[in-house]
């Protein structure tokens, strides 16, 4: 059902920004320390008993230099470079198996696939663990705490980096058309998305899905799913901490990142969606500075657009590249 505001009032609903005056200096230097570790990046071949595409296992090197695994699809027939999509992945799944990942090679394009470090383990599997921190706080089952009570140790922190490393390295491979890089993802493989956005100036395009991590307070107000529960359970426990949390989440909204990013963008949306409510995706969607288009799944919960959402990706792709 519908428990969200009506569309129209979607289209206009732009709360204020949270950032806060440093948001720009911290991700500055975070990527800076980042970069700070040569870009060695591994990439094996796969035997996978695929005709008509490459696959490649690939290490290299996310937040503080440690390791990240992923996948490069390539076609196998292909003359020069190509243009490159990469792909960040849904709370709690990892990088899986190459067979997952066929579409976008096919359009005869490159495909980064980056696998979520500690995640994997909930309905996909992943390869990449995450080194607990120095510094981190107690936290809830899950990830949305994990360093909360301080930017500099929470978990987004590492995740976003690693996906600006991905980007890095995807260029990085002679197959790859350093110059024509877009990046996607659903759920929380839209937030992360967004953060790329924002972090990374010359994308050709940012194509998030039913973005996750985008307005937290909002979320956090109106519906009690996980993985925002997370969040709620663990103020409802550390009744002290509440605010604390809430400024450190400032650094990791999609909503800040999106005010930042200018690489024209296609959204999705499902207006019934629970997890990740239309309004926290139109805030993200309202204050991105890249030309914009959004595509509106009336009677979708998080799934979205699914596979008419793939297609229409497709197309925009295609229209994008050739």
């Amino acid at each position: 059902m519908y428990f969200d505001l009506p569309l129209e009032q979607l289209y206009t609903y732009r709360p204020a920004l949270t950032a806060r005056p440093d948001f720009d200096a911290f991700w500055q230097e975070t990527l800076a320390e980042a970069r700070s570790s040569k870009l060695q990046t591994q990439f094996v071949p796969v035997e996978t008993g695929f005709k008509l595409v490459d696959v490649l296992d690939v290490t290299f090197p996310g937040y503080a230099g440690q390791p990240i695994k992923g996948w490069l699809v390539l076609p196998r027939s292909r003359q020069g470079r190509l243009p490159c999509v990469v792909e960040t992945i849904g709370y709690g799944g990892g990088r899986n198996l190459p067979v997952d990942w066929l579409i976008f090679a096919n359009m005869g394009y490159a495909h980064f696939v980056m696998d979520t470090r500690g995640q994997g383990s909930t309905w996909s599997p992943g390869d990449t663990p995450d080194p607990e921190p120095d510094g981190g706080n107690a936290h809830f089952p899950g990830f949305m705490t994990r360093g909360v009570l301080d930017p500099k140790t929470y978990y987004y922190r590492r995740v976003f980096t690693d996906a600006v490393r991905a980007i890095d390295a995807a260029r990085s491979h002679p197959a790859v058309d350093p110059a024509h890089i877009a990046i996607t993802g659903g759920s929380q493989g839209g937030g992360i998305t967004l953060a790329a956005a924002g972090l990374v100036a010359d994308l050709d395009a940012a194509l998030p899905d039913v973005p996750f991590l985008c307005n937290f307070k909002r979320a956090t107000d109106i519906i009690d799913t996980n993985p925002y529960h997370e969040i709620t359970s663990y103020c409802k426990t550390h009744r002290d901490k509440t605010e604390k949390v809430f400024e450190t989440l400032t650094y990791f909204d999609g909503m800040n990142f999106a005010a930042r990013a200018q690489a024209p963008a296609l959204f999705s949306v499902g207006l019934m969606d629970d997890i990740c409510p239309p309004s926290t995706v139109f805030s993200a969607y309202n204050h991105y500075q890249g030309k914009k288009e959004i595509r509106i799944w009336p009677y979708n919960n998080h799934e979205g657009g699914d596979s008419f959402q793939t297609l229409e990706k497709m197309k925009y792709l295609k229209n994008l590249w050739g």
